[in-house]
């Protein structure tokens, strides 16, 4: 077998673009605009609906990657980087899974289900950075970053230093 499961290659390509459209949405839109700014409610709400289905697809992709059979591990030639291969690859999961976690956190704790989707008329709270939960929403997010950049450099090396096609497992065509 050279190539994943069509379900988990659709689900990875998908999940990369949400997933670093969510770090750059909560990065540079949400944290510059003040909560009393009227364009905060709409891009709360996107915000939060995308983090939503990253949850979702997210743990579809991990029944996936259990339940289906795949490629043979890939082989970059030293066994530290094969171990920290292995390490991003679950820590991809691990960081989305608290990433969604925390973000739903922040949620509850500020009472934002009912404010952003429930039209109570309350205003946003004056500011998020007192929840314990958007401490941690901020360092995940970070290593999410940095373990996603780790992925890529990880992806060059194997396409232009060992140039052995390791991006061909993770696109559509015979698994064979």
């Amino acid at each position: 077998m050279t190539r994943y499961h069509p379900l988990l290659v659709a689900l990875h390509w998908i999940l990369a673009g949400l997933v670093i459209g969510a770090l750059i949405m909560g990065s540079q839109v949400l944290a510059a605009l003040p909560n009393d700014n009227p364009d905060k409610m709409f891009s709360l709400r996107a915000h939060m609906t995308v983090g939503l289905v990253i949850g979702a697809l997210m743990l579809v992709r991990l029944v996936t990657r259990l339940k289906t059979p795949h490629p043979p591990k890939a082989d970059a030639g030293n066994a530290l980087l094969n171990t920290g291969a292995r390490a991003a690859h679950w820590g991809l999961y691990v960081l989305v899974l608290l990433m969604v976690a925390s973000g739903i956190g922040i949620s509850i704790t500020a009472g934002l289900p009912a404010i952003v989707f429930g039209g109570s008329g309350d205003p946003l709270p004056e500011t998020f950075n007192d929840l314990a939960p958007r401490a941690a929403h901020g360092i995940i997010a970070t290593l999410l970053a940095l373990t996603i950049l780790a992925h890529i450099a990880g992806w060059l090396y194997h396409q232009f230093v060992l140039k052995d096609g390791l991006i061909r497992r993770m696109w559509f065509g015979p698994r064979g």
